[in-house]
């Protein structure tokens, strides 16, 4: 949500964070400002009026609630709630919005680095709707590539076998995470191994989609994995929690 919000608000778009948790927005409040002052600084180098003017203008564009009534003014609602499919119905359900104006957008994290937007096009999904979505992604520096709403959209569908598999060799003792990562980002070209991305990504988040891809597809590729639900059990979400695969110096 907040590297979201980070982009639309450098473009130059006016932005409304609404979350139930008034923690979280103060949270995203404090990385937004740390990051607009990274990109400021990257932009101007050493002129700090214009870092300056570049930070708080952005930040100016940014506001944060908690109630829901307050985004009834934007152009366009992008919803980044939890990976549950009853906790986003629930939310779509308190919505006054007709069915030809829902449609998908697919981000990856993360975000500000990441080129690319997944735009998913709906049965419902009207041809304005659609337009409106290709045209707002290529407003804040994104290439769109256009999908049918299927199970897992064109990239975490063939990644999500990808990382299942990764998981299942870590498992069986074919080779160490180490290797598996190395092996992929010299031996495919990949800027990040399989369980680097599981950890940067959220071991939870992973477990999320696998569990909804097998219910929509029945794919027994992404059955539930012994190592991946003890270690979610666990709380070993990855980079978030401190430890995933890898460990890390949690701040």
């Amino acid at each position: 949500m907040t590297e979201l919000c980070f982009v639309a608000a450098q473009a130059g778009q006016n932005v409304t964070i609404i979350d139930i948790n008034s923690e979280l927005l103060e949270k995203a409040q404090k990385s937004i400002q740390t990051n607009l002052t990274r990109v400021g600084k990257k932009l101007y180098k050493g002129d700090e009026a214009k870092i300056a003017s570049f930070v708080k203008e952005s930040a100016e564009r940014i506001r944060v609630s908690t109630k829901l009534e307050d985004g009834a003014d934007v152009d366009l609602i992008v919803e980044a709630i939890v990976e549950k499919l009853d906790v986003k119905q629930e939310l779509f359900n308190k919505l006054d919005v007709k069915k030809s104006s829902y449609g998908g957008l697919h981000f990856f994290n993360p975000v500000p680095v990441m080129k690319l937007l997944e735009v998913i096009k709906c049965d419902s999904t009207s041809e304005e709707t659609y337009q409106t979505m290709m045209e707002w992604g290529k407003s804040v520096g994104k290439t769109c590539i256009t999908c049918k709403d299927t199970p897992g959209f064109v990239v975490n569908r063939l990644l999500g076998p990808y990382s299942a598999e990764a998981i299942r060799m870590l498992e069986r003792g074919d080779a160490t995470k180490e290797d598996i990562d190395i092996g992929m980002k010299l031996g495919a070209g990949l800027p990040m191994g399989p369980f680097e991305l599981a950890d940067y990504t959220g071991l939870d988040t992973n477990r999320l989609a696998q569990q909804a891809l097998y219910s929509m597809t029945k794919n027994e590729v992404f059955a539930p994995i012994e190592l991946l639900e003890k270690m979610v059990a666990e709380g070993k979400y990855g980079i978030k929690s401190g430890e995933g695969f890898y460990k890390y110096n949690k701040k």
